[in-house]
């Protein structure tokens, strides 16, 4: 079977359970950041000096699957989703975000105010990452102004995410 299926070619694109939307609707500019996030953390998991980093940005993009799973099903489908096994974004998944934040300033020494970014190929893709989950994060947001019954706690997530990311550039800044 070829990737190539033609049925977005109309600016449209597939949800779970063969719900279609526009390619600029909310949603799917949500899902696409995280998307995007989600890459960004695998060049930055790529660069990554500290196995340390490397071992916490796998375990957030395995979380991403999860948030992107939720924001591809129309609230209607929620339930089913739900029913079918899929996992939805919860606390639990924050609070490992917290640990991460608790034990990086646990560890080093961290950095109060503005970093340039660039110090080294590692802590610029970080930054990088953490701007593009800064970016989903707005997205998510818009996508909650139409669709107010969405999780609120993938937004609690995402902000955690991207202090997480902050933290682990400046972590690889001194590896």
């Amino acid at each position: 079977m070829s990737i190539v299926t033609k049925t977005g070619d109309d600016g449209s694109t597939g949800l779970m359970y063969n719900r279609r939307l526009p390619k600029c609707h909310a949603r799917v500019e949500a899902y696409g950041a995280v998307d995007e996030l989600n890459a960004a953390l695998g060049l930055a998991r790529a660069s990554a000096r500290s196995p340390f980093v490397s071992e916490r940005l796998a375990e957030m993009q395995s979380a991403l699957v999860v948030l992107m799973g939720e924001l591809a099903v129309q609230p209607e489908d929620l339930a089913r989703y739900v029913r079918d096994g899929f996992a939805l974004v919860t606390p639990e998944m924050t609070a490992k975000l917290d640990r991460v934040v608790k034990e990086v300033e646990g560890q080093k020494e961290t950095r109060k105010g503005w970093a340039a970014p660039g110090a080294n190929v590692s802590s610029a893709a970080l930054d990088m990452a953490r701007t593009v989950c800064r970016r989903a994060e707005r997205r998510v947001c818009a996508l909650r102004e139409i669709s107010p019954s969405q999780n609120s706690e993938i937004l609690v997530f995402l902000n955690r995410m991207s202090d997480a990311l902050w933290l682990l550039a400046r972590w690889e800044e001194g590896a």
